[in-house]
């Protein structure tokens, strides 16, 4: 689905940057209120956020990001946290099963988009999905395909060893 090496082009980030913008200084601790603040901000479903999910299909099927790794999981950066990025690290994944256990220490905020199937990002349906600060979960997407570009508060997380 997707290939080639991962490119950080300028024009490739003003895609991403909407989300960051979305997500700029919204409280991560209350997940309801977050996910609500966020559809309110940029609504997945849209004009804005369908043009965003064009776009990111676009880019992995030009092997332009999510082109590291095999399934389940494929991963790529889109930005490390900078300025220009409101301080959150940018990564894209596409799964269709699980990935590796981590910890958010800031929260994580992602923006989930169906490929195929009915899948769900841990159990949640497409659109925006909010993990509070110093979460932890075995990322996993059940009943499909996602492709996810995830947002990192100071592109904080820490991989955790799985027993």
């Amino acid at each position: 689905m997707c290939s080639r090496n991962d490119l950080t082009e300028p024009d490739m980030l003003e895609t991403f940057l909407p989300l960051c913008h979305a997500v700029s200084g919204v409280e991560l601790s209350d997940v309801d209120a977050a996910q609500a603040e966020l559809t309110r901000r940029l609504d997945p479903a849209g004009p804005e956020g369908q043009r965003i999910a064009a776009e990111m299909v676009r880019l992995c099927e030009a092997g332009e990001i999510a082109n590291r790794g095999e399934l389940p999981v494929k991963w790529g950066r889109v930005a490390k946290p900078t300025p220009e990025t409101l301080d959150h690290s940018i990564d894209v994944v596409l799964m269709n099963g699980a990935g590796p256990k981590h910890r958010h220490p800031t929260g994580e905020v992602s923006f989930a988009i169906a490929l195929d199937g009915d899948p769900r990002f841990d159990g949640q349906r497409a659109g925006w999905v909010v993990l509070p600060p110093d979460s932890v979960h075995v990322p996993t997407v059940t009943g499909g395909t996602m492709l996810i570009a995830y947002l990192l508060p100071q592109g904080a997380m820490e991989f955790l060893e799985t027993v």
